[in-house]
Order: C-alpha cells, then sequence, then structure tokens
C-alpha cells in the first residue's frame, strides 16, 4: 500500500539509486509491517537547482546538494514509535549502504485512510466492508 517517491541529484549514480530504493523498501517490510511485494515506488532525478533547502540548515541540520527527499504515502495507524524506527532504518541504512550524509536524508510522511488506494482494475481494493 505504501507509494514512495524518492528525489535525488542527477549526479546520483544507478547503483546509488537502487541502494535507496531497497534500503527504503527494506524498512517498510521490516520495521512499518508493509507486505512483502508491495513495492510501488516513484523515482525522479533533479538539477542542483530544483532539489531546494535552506543553506544555512534547519532544526539543526545542515544539508548539501546531496539531499534525498522521500516521501511516502502508507496507511495511517502506524504508532510514533514505529515511524521513528522507520527513520532511523531509512536514513542509517542509507548513510552506511550508499555513503549519503545521514543529515541528507529527508523523509515525510504521509498517512491516508485504506480506501484512499486504487491498485488498478478502477477499483478499490480494500473498500469497507459492508
Amino acid at each position: 500500500m505504501p507509494l514512495v517517491r524518492i528525489n535525488l541529484s542527477k549526479s546520483a549514480s544507478a547503483e546509488t539509486v537502487r541502494t535507496v530504493s531497497e534500503v527504503v523498501y527494506d524498512a517498510m517490510i521490516n520495521v512499518a509491517n508493509v507486505p512483502a511485494n508491495d513495492k510501488f515506488q516513484i523515482i525522479n532525478r533533479h538539477a542542483d537547482d530544483e532539489l531546494v533547502y535552506p543553506a544555512e540548515g534547519y532544526l539543526g541540520v545542515t544539508y548539501t546538494p546531496g539531499i534525498v527527499f522521500i516521501q511516502v504515502t502508507w496507511n495511517a495507524g502506524r504508532t510514533i514509535e514505529v515511524k521513528k524506527a522507520f527513520y532511523k532504518a531509512v536514513a542509517e541504512g542509507i548513510a552506511t549502504k550508499a555513503g549519503i550524509r545521514i543529515q541528507d536524508v529527508f523523509i515525510s510522511l504521509i498517512d491516508v485512510a485504506r480506501e484512499d488506494w486504487s491498485f488498478g482494475n478502477g477499483e478499490m481494493q480494500y473498500a469497507p466492508k459492508d
């Protein structure tokens, strides 16, 4: 059910893109209890002027042109503890496996209702039961 949008620099290698994608997917499965094979991702590479962030930093975090924006839309209901663990697993995994600064991993979660999805066929697969 999650839809992941990953936005990063056009200078990111194909290997970096694959690694970021896999780290996010692994964290969804192992931390957020997302079903296996539920991997829907949109990955966009951008010119430097298309990734906008505060050059002076924000909330004590500084950024570089290597910033990666990750937005996950998923079903509501996960606890704050699960969300914190997800942030940590993604940021640490990307830093360790892709060599991107942990400070440059920006994550946004969007919680939606189960009935807000159609996985194809013009159907609401998670329709409320009557």
